[in-house]
């Protein structure tokens, strides 16, 4: 079963890891800022369903593949089944686990299939590996120092408005235009240093200067504007952010 684009086979290391991360990326937006739209699929009166990630970056949630053997590894089946027998994090917890190991599953069979031999196999998982999980993005496994730099944040905000002091725009001139020029070198050293672990909750992807980043008041996550659609402008009007995830939490039965 493929969609959300047309279908592929990659053959080497790059396009095996490129098929990976777009797999990946749609599976965590299922998993975190669609989670309401995930939830509300995972109907426990319908059949078995799998969660599927595409290289396009979607998700669908659907029904297994009926040829046999399939095309490709499928993911784990009824998914659905568990969704009111258990804690919602928990339960997104689980799906969180087999999508990576289903992920795992579908890269080395692309590399079985295409004969890679033991450097590439070794290359292909390096590559994977300086990734995070699917299961520590969704958990916030990845968010160690989530405390410290949102003390760091609000220790600068004597420099900016406050509805800025919960967002990261590390380069933006006019918070910078009155400090020396050896200082606001040695602050944007300090600012990498402390800042360069951070992963995004949405697309697991690492923190960079140069792009606009906020943090959640309610799980404390920190999100790419983009992969939030918040902007710049609009966070000025914002005093408490919650992210999409944390916004469409309800109570379940």
């Amino acid at each position: 079963m493929e969609g959300g684009g047309a279908q592929y086979n990659p053959r080497t290391v790059e396009e095996v890891f490129r098929d990976f991360k777009g797999r990946r990326a749609g599976m965590i937006k299922a998993l975190t800022t669609d989670v309401e739209e995930f939830y509300q699929q995972c109907d426990p009166e319908k059949e078995n369903l799998c969660l599927y990630g595409f290289p396009s970056e979607q998700w669908e949630v659907n029904l297994p593949a009926e040829e046999v053997p399939p095309e490709l590894p499928e993911p784990a089946l009824g998914i659905n089944f568990a969704r009111d027998g258990m804690q919602e994090k928990d339960w997104l917890s689980l799906v969180a686990v087999h999508s990576d190991a289903w992920l795992l599953s579908v890269a080395f069979y692309f590399g079985a299939r295409f004969g890679f031999d033991k450097a590439d196999r070794k290359r292909l998982f390096n590559m994977i590996n300086d990734l995070p999980t699917i299961f520590e993005v969704v958990t916030g496994g990845v968010a160690k120092k989530q405390t410290k730099e949102k003390s760091l944040v609000s220790n600068h905000s004597s420099n900016k408005s406050k509805s800025n002091s919960k967002v990261r725009e590390s380069q933006a001139k006019h918070s910078k235009a009155s400090q020396p020029k050896d200082e606001e070198q040695g602050l944007d050293e300090e600012d990498e240093d402390e800042h360069g672990e951070t992963l995004c909750g949405a697309c697991g992807e690492n923190y960079a200067s140069d792009e606009f980043w906020i943090c959640c008041d309610a799980c404390e996550k920190w999100f790419h504007g983009k992969c939030v659609k918040i902007t710049p402008a609009r966070a000025e009007h914002i005093k408490q952010y919650k992210c999409p995830s944390c916004s469409n939490k309800r109570a379940r039965p």
